[in-house]
């Protein structure tokens, strides 16, 4: 896979990291870069040794958002094709948020727009506290249309509210607490815990890490007693596993499982 607008690699653990490559404009998502993040986690998704993603940005900012150029391009579009970029922007989102294995956001600096989306599509995500954030689309006299299901699910309806309907600037710290950075960190640390956070996948068998993301995701929000039977049928399925019948003897006979490196 050749880009202009990412870096990517992956590591002898089967670690991938894909990189955002434009910090001339703080990584802002245009048309290139969409497409080639769908190329590139098609890419990833088609890796059978992959166990794990990293997201980050180059330079000192994750991501800008949009490209006020490529915006201001599609209003002077014709509705079909003001559609088609939208839809590729929506196709990415869901494509990121659907990858089978963990997805890890490095959040190297500050983000805005659409650069929420992304980080509220990753599994967990690591900031530095010196980051600032920001749906500040209202501001341009847009909306965040194609990022807002990913958005309201991370940060809940009421605090959605809160950030996106003023653009509120919020910080490292607040993003905790609203839920779209699970933890903020020393800009030097950044590193060190996200290394820690991938590592600890890596003693996780990737078929159950796969099976579990789906299972969030067709329980949630749904009443307990309307998934029962879909429960009790995901894990009969998962009993009779490879990974399943590893996992409990490598327990048993107190070694580690074949998936966990010898190493880790």
């Amino acid at each position: 896979m050749n880009f202009e607008t990412l870096k990517y690699s992956l590591d002898i653990w089967g670690i991938g990291r894909l990189e955002l490559q434009r910090p001339e404009v703080h990584n802002a998502l245009n048309m290139q870069l969409i497409r080639e993040m769908r190329q590139a986690l098609r890419g990833f998704t088609e890796m059978s040794e992959l166990r794990a993603l990293v997201l980050t940005g180059s330079g000192k900012s994750f991501c800008a958002g949009g490209d006020l150029k490529w915006m201001q391009e599609m209003t002077n579009q014709d509705d079909s094709e003001r559609m088609k970029d939208a839809e590729e922007l929506a196709l990415l989102l869901s494509e990121l948020n659907r990858l089978p294995f963990l997805v890890v956001g490095r959040i190297n600096g500050p983000a805005y727009g659409g650069g929420l989306g992304l980080i509220a599509c990753c599994d967990i995500a690591i900031g530095v506290e010196s980051a600032t954030f920001s749906l500040s689309e209202v501001t341009l006299g847009l909306i965040p249309a194609t990022i807002s299901p990913y958005v309201v699910k991370r940060l809940g309806e009421s605090n959605t509210r809160r950030v996106m309907l003023n653009a509120k600037r919020f910080s490292a710290k607040e993003a905790v607490q609203l839920g779209l950075l699970h933890q903020a960190v020393p800009d030097e640390d950044l590193d060190a815990v996200v290394e820690k956070e991938v590592n600890g996948v890596l003693r996780c068998a990737p078929e159950a890490v796969s099976a579990s993301k789906k299972l969030i995701s067709a329980v949630d929000g749904r009443p307990a007693e309307k998934v029962l039977n879909e429960t009790i049928e995901r894990l009969a399925q998962t009993w009779e596993t490879e990974s399943c019948r590893e996992g409990i003897a490598a327990f048993l006979e107190k070694r580690k499982p074949s998936w966990n490196p010898e190493d880790q």
